[in-house]
């Protein structure tokens, strides 16, 4: 009577729908690619070239720059500027005679060095670029530096030594415009001497076959 009640049970369950396998899904599709897949490529080029040029910027920001060149009577005025308002002691007579010194050395061409007084005076008067004027000015300044320099005794007045020095720098640079300026008809001379030399030719080269077409008649 139990074996039948078991039996009978076991096929009820078996026929109960909740044991009946529940229907399968869809299948999904084809899975699309991931973001490093469609721009991994295109990312690392970018970020190569990216590098590239952080490297290029940096090496050219970090080459040496080109010194700036300072016109020599550019830098004389800014120095002897700002000494116009000190005190004309000693040390501020030396400082406006050594720009003045320099100024002249770099603009004419003199050779550097160690100059005393005289010895720099007359290297300005032998100078042709500076000249007598300018030469004798130059010198009667700086014997008046070097007299208030190592006098004793207190000057009468202002020497004005930067103002004056400025005025010098002034008539030096004057005396370079007059140097660096064209000479009127030196561009004419070597175009007429080409001229003489094309005309001598010319008539030599006539000369010469009028002689050998004579030579050739009287032979």
């Amino acid at each position: 009577m139990f074996l039948l009640f078991t039996l009978s049970l076991s096929s009820l369950l078996a026929q109960s729908p909740t044991n009946a396998l529940p229907p399968l899904a869809p299948a999904y599709g084809e899975m699309r690619p991931t973001f490093w897949e469609q721009h991994g490529t295109a990312i690392f080029v970018g970020g190569f070239v990216l590098l590239a040029l952080a490297g290029a910027v940096a090496w050219i920001s970090s080459r040496p720059k080109a010194p700036v060149v300072v016109a020599p009577e550019v830098l004389a005025r800014n120095a002897l500027a700002k000494l116009l308002r000190q005190p004309e002691q000693g040390m501020v007579l030396s400082a406006i005679s050594q720009i003045l010194r320099r100024y002249l050395i770099t603009a004419f061409g003199l050779p550097p060095g160690e100059w005393t007084t005289s010895e720099f005076c007359a290297a300005l008067a032998s100078n042709e670029k500076v000249g007598g004027e300018l030469a004798q000015a130059v010198a009667g300044f700086l014997r008046e530096c070097d007299e208030r320099k190592f006098s004793p005794a207190n000057p009468a007045g202002p020497l004005q030594a930067a103002n004056r020095a400025l005025e010098l720098v002034a008539q030096a640079e004057q005396r370079r415009a007059l140097w660096s300026a064209p000479v009127p008809g030196a561009a004419a001379l070597p175009t007429q001497g080409a001229a003489h030399q094309t005309q001598f030719s010319q008539t030599h080269g006539q000369d010469a076959r009028a002689t050998t077409s004579g030579d050739r008649r009287a032979s």
